[in-house]
């Protein structure tokens, strides 16, 4: 059976003033009323029942994560004491769904990516499981058409095409799937672009398939100590040390993505090419694409009046005016008590800002 896991203990400080501590990212309505982590969810909608979902996230926000999405059951929510990387989120949400379900085909999403429309992305999930039916130790990922030579996203390269299954190929307007050559990470400017006009390389979108017990052997091939790690977690989970246990051995694990644990060493891989629109949310400048712009390039979800303001992103919640005046290329995001303003071309130095906050003990402002 399908199982889906939802990743969603990422913090989103590329997102402050509004992404804080308590109301990361995926807890945020960015786009329209739903908040990113509902939005997921509901694009798992007769994909996959409630009890066969789980969302991992961090204690600190397992609460909230709950009260966000009530319909699923109170085990559905894995919360890790403390953030590992992908590689152990995955591990460990992998170990649960085996042991109710020992063939289980499991689906791994982020919690915090835009995709339309959502009947096209369970289409694709549904042909990716029929991939891994079909040869069950393979790994199925889904490969974005880079329309721009994005640095910030890592690559996979195609490689030849795959037959599908006989179980599907009468089905019209499958989207084209393909072994996959290598993964790469993210590149420099010049290397993007050669990517893009290769016509080979895909962004990768950290969305993959494949039997539960397939990432276990993974794992277990290609980093020994974090898998016998989960495996102690694992064996503790129905006894009374089970926090203790979660807590000495999920601190001691090495904080490590899927890519560099496993990806970048996997043998049998397929990237389906998807037929969705689809967009990480990275930072402000997502808003830009998704959100569109006026005839001076600017993007306003606010109240808003502009003089000689061109290319300018400007956000606020609450109502308040805010007024721009001979801006170029800005972004402005108001809160009720914090308010950024920054150059577009800085906004990967965000995260810094809230490092400094940090360090300089504003933690209200976290």
């Amino acid at each position: 059976m399908l199982h889906a896991v939802i990743m969603a203990g990422g913090s989103g400080t590329r997102f402050w003033p509004e992404s804080r501590a308590e109301t990361p990212k995926q807890l945020l309505a960015l786009l329209g009323d739903a908040s990113m982590i509902r939005a997921t969810r509901q694009r798992l909608e007769g994909l996959v029942p409630p009890q066969r979902m789980l969302v991992a996230t961090t204690e600190r926000l397992a609460e909230k994560i709950a009260a966000e999405l009530p319909e699923l059951p109170a085990e559905a929510i894995l919360a890790e004491p403390l953030k590992r990387n992908t590689a152990p989120c995955i591990g460990l949400a992998a170990m649960y769904v085996s042991r109710n379900d020992p063939d289980a085909v499991m689906m791994v999403t982020p919690a915090d990516q835009v995709i339309e429309p959502a009947d096209a992305f369970r289409e694709t999930v549904r042909y990716a499981a029929a991939l891994v039916e079909n040869t069950p130790g393979r790994i199925v990922t889904f490969g974005i058409r880079p329309t721009y030579p994005a640095e910030s996203f890592g690559y996979i390269e195609r490689g030849e095409p795959l037959t599908p299954p006989r179980t599907m190929v009468e089905q019209p307007d499958l989207p084209p799937a393909f072994e996959v050559k290598q993964f790469r990470e993210k590149p420099s400017a010049e290397v993007a672009a050669e990517y893009l006009a290769s016509g080979r390389f895909f962004w990768n979108s950290g969305i993959f398939v494949w039997k539960a017990r397939t990432i276990l052997d993974a794992l277990a091939k290609h980093q020994p100590l974090l898998y016998a790690r989960l495996q102690r977690i694992a064996k503790a989970s129905d006894t009374p040390e089970y926090a203790e246990v979660l807590r000495r051995e999920f601190e001691a694990i090495e904080s490590i993505s899927i890519d560099y644990a496993v990806m970048e060493h996997a043998d049998d891989v397929a990237m389906i090419e998807v037929p969705f629109d689809w967009d990480d949310l990275g930072s402000w400048q997502s808003l830009s694409r998704l959100l569109g712009t006026d005839e001076h390039g600017n993007t306003i979800d606010a109240k808003h009046l502009g003089l000689n303001t061109s290319g300018t992103i400007v956000r606020s919640r609450d109502g308040h005016l805010i007024v721009t005046l001979g801006l170029k290329d800005c972004i402005i995001v108001h809160t009720p008590d914090a308010t950024l303003v920054a150059g577009k071309h800085e906004e990967e130095a965000v995260r810094n800002i809230v490092e400094m906050l940090s360090s300089r003990g504003m933690k209200e402002y976290l």
